[in-house]
């Protein structure tokens, strides 16, 4: 596969997707993006705003299997993994596949489960296997958890805890429609006469894989390297900031920034491929010191200080 061919197929999927999800063409390109980097994705925002929606779209459009999982206090581990049960026919123990084991994994309200059930997902997420019983089973490529969570309601959650949020290659919020955009969500309803939104399938896991492989040959400059480290190293040493980005952030911003140049058909990185995506990257990496966060200081408002006091080095 070409880096052509990978920027007209993306653009395909997210014109595609952009059936269902209306006026949200940046935040379907940072999915895409966190999709070909083989990364998780974190869903920040109020209920009622396509979240899940949009996860379950982009897998129709890749032709991966989908699975959903809600996430709520009595969820077991074993609910997502799965389990051996004992089958009375033949007295043997099967094992029970659980819903982890699918191409794209919806984890819906994820932080409404205890922190014994959030931890099934680490060693998914992170490894891309999971352990039942002792026994590791690899998870078939490609696998990519979505996750989702409201920032407002704390009633009854269980907030993520930093190991687990910093395995997330990016974080995102989707935002209320334009009004109108809104009319034509309206508009778009009323024509299908149904809830269901139709979507074709663009290309398929094997394709994807091979997507995910072609962004690993797009060429980073050694001053694109030192760029991105000078922003994640900056972050750490904000007034405000308890705990920086770790250097995942770093490897994050880098994988994402390679994705976003292929999508733009681009075999090389530019800056401007980093400063697209360096919000959703690094801003859920940051732990703000207690007088900061109790004074409403935003990690995103951080970010953009530091992207503009960072020197841009110049494209050869």
């Amino acid at each position: 596969m070409e880096i052509e061919e990978l920027s007209r197929t993306g653009r395909s999927l997210i014109d595609e997707v952009s059936k269902a999800i209306v006026g949200k063409r940046s935040v379907l390109q940072k999915t895409l993006l966190g999709i070909l980097a083989n990364g998780n994705i974190l869903f920040e925002d109020y209920p009622g705003l396509a979240k899940t929606l949009l996860s379950n779209c982009f897998s129709q459009t890749l032709g991966c299997d989908f699975k959903r999982i809600q996430f709520t206090p009595d969820l077991l581990p074993a609910d997502i993994t799965g389990s051996f049960i004992y089958d009375k026919n033949t007295g043997d123990f099967k094992m029970r596949k659980g819903p982890i084991f699918t191409n794209i994994l919806l984890a819906d309200e994820v932080n409404r489960a205890p922190p014994k059930t959030q931890a099934a997902l680490l060693e998914a997420m992170q490894e891309k296997q999971t352990t039942i019983e002792g026994e590791t089973h690899k998870l078939e490529d490609p696998f990519i958890v979505m996750a989702t969570q409201n920032p407002i309601e704390y009633e009854g959650t269980y907030p993520l805890p930093e190991a687990q949020v910093d395995r997330f290659l990016l974080r995102l919020d989707v935002g209320y429609p334009s009004a109108e955009n809104e009319v034509e969500i309206l508009r778009r309803r009323k024509d299908r006469k149904t809830d269901v939104v139709e979507l074709e399938r663009t290309t398929d896991p094997e394709t994807l894989i091979e997507m995910q492989n072609k962004i690993e040959e797009v060429h980073l400059d050694d001053d694109i390297k030192r760029y991105i480290v000078n922003i994640v190293q900056k972050t750490r040493r904000h007034k405000d900031v308890e705990v920086g980005s770790s250097p995942r952030g770093s490897l994050a911003l880098m994988k994402l920034s390679m994705a976003n140049a292929a999508l733009r058909g681009r075999d090389y990185v530019v800056p401007d491929d980093v400063k697209f995506i360096t919000k959703e990257a690094l801003a859920h990496r940051l732990v703000l010191k207690p007088g900061p966060a109790i004074k409403g200081v935003k990690e995103e408002e951080i970010i953009a200080k530091t992207l503009k006091e960072v020197p841009v080095p110049k494209v050869k």
